[in-house]
């Protein structure tokens, strides 16, 4: 038994009427007879009192009917499944990204504007440090990563681009000495104590205070590490120290703290998108594609 014996029965049956069914299905009567002949042959029963005058479903055949109208949509249902996970448009995308993106319109813009164009693909998000998608996406855990990198010692199968900079900004106790100055200069933090990110937690984010304070001259004195941004604002309230954070979360707003811009031509992060250096799958172009045009749109506002 195959799909096309079903349809040749569907019709009929529809019909009752070899004559009309085989118009409708663009077959000459005879073969289209013969083919239910086999189908009822293959079944061991009759699915049609046939008479010179009219054509009727046994009830064998009125309970094969049902069945195969069911028959029938899953197999529509599974072609036009496959030509959606074909053209990007159903399946499963898993997106990693750093704890601070949230805290920009720009991850959600993205997720809402694909949304809207692929309804029926479902989203996994993952926030994870820098280092963690770095290894999800190579092992092909995540098929994107959004993350702090600067592009050094990235995997050679890792494809990284770059897509924006946000500043970094010092938070500061609000008795701090600095704390009612609009910018500060790294030069100006020698004496501080850092809380910071666990050089283990591989966020992005130690090697731009070390370079910081490299090219103003000296080594960052480290009195407290946290692997949430949050815990660091909240241990600065606590007058145990400065931290560098990104100016996303700068929106976090705790009482006693102040940020304040940091002059110095290096004091960013890049925001960059991590893929797999080979074609992207059908789900994953789709998701670049939507990506690609809302990093047009906000440079086009942005002149």
């Amino acid at each position: 038994m195959e799909l096309r014996h079903l349809r040749y029965f569907r019709a009929v049956a529809e019909e009752l009427s070899f004559t009309r069914a085989a118009r409708r299905l663009h077959i000459g009567q005879p073969p289209l007879s013969l083919q239910i002949k086999a189908l009822e042959t293959e079944l061991g029963l009759q699915l049609f009192e046939r008479t010179k005058r009219r054509v009727l479903l046994t009830p064998a055949g009125e309970r094969f009917l049902i069945s195969t109208r069911q028959i029938l949509a899953e197999a529509e249902r599974a072609v036009e499944d496959a030509h959606r996970a074909a053209r990007g448009e159903t399946g499963e995308l898993r997106i990693g990204f750093t704890s601070s993106l949230p805290f920009t319109t720009f991850l959600p813009d993205v997720i809402r504007a694909y949304h809207d164009s692929f309804p029926k693909v479902t989203l996994t998000l993952v926030e994870m440090f820098t280092a963690g998608q770095i290894e999800a996406v190579m092992a092909g855990r995540l098929e994107i990563g959004f993350l702090r990198h600067t592009g050094q010692g990235a995997p050679p199968e890792l494809h990284l681009r770059p897509i924006r900079r946000d500043p970094l900004r010092l938070a500061v106790h609000a008795r701090h000495r600095l704390a009612k100055a609009r910018s500060v200069s790294f030069a100006q933090l020698r004496d501080e104590n850092f809380i910071t990110y666990p050089a283990s937690a591989g966020t992005g984010m130690s090697l731009p205070l070390r370079q910081l304070a490299l090219a103003a001259g000296f080594e960052p004195k480290v009195v407290q590490e946290a692997r949430e941004a949050t815990t660091q604002i909240g241990l600065v309230a606590a007058g145990l120290g400065v931290a560098v954070i990104p100016s996303p979360l700068e929106c976090i707003r705790v009482p006693g703290v102040r940020y304040l811009a940091l002059r110095d031509a290096g004091a960013f992060v890049s925001l960059a998108v991590a893929t797999r250096r080979e074609p992207p799958s059908p789900l994953l172009a789709g998701f670049l594609a939507t990506l690609d045009s809302k990093i047009d749109a906000a440079r086009d506002r942005n002149g």
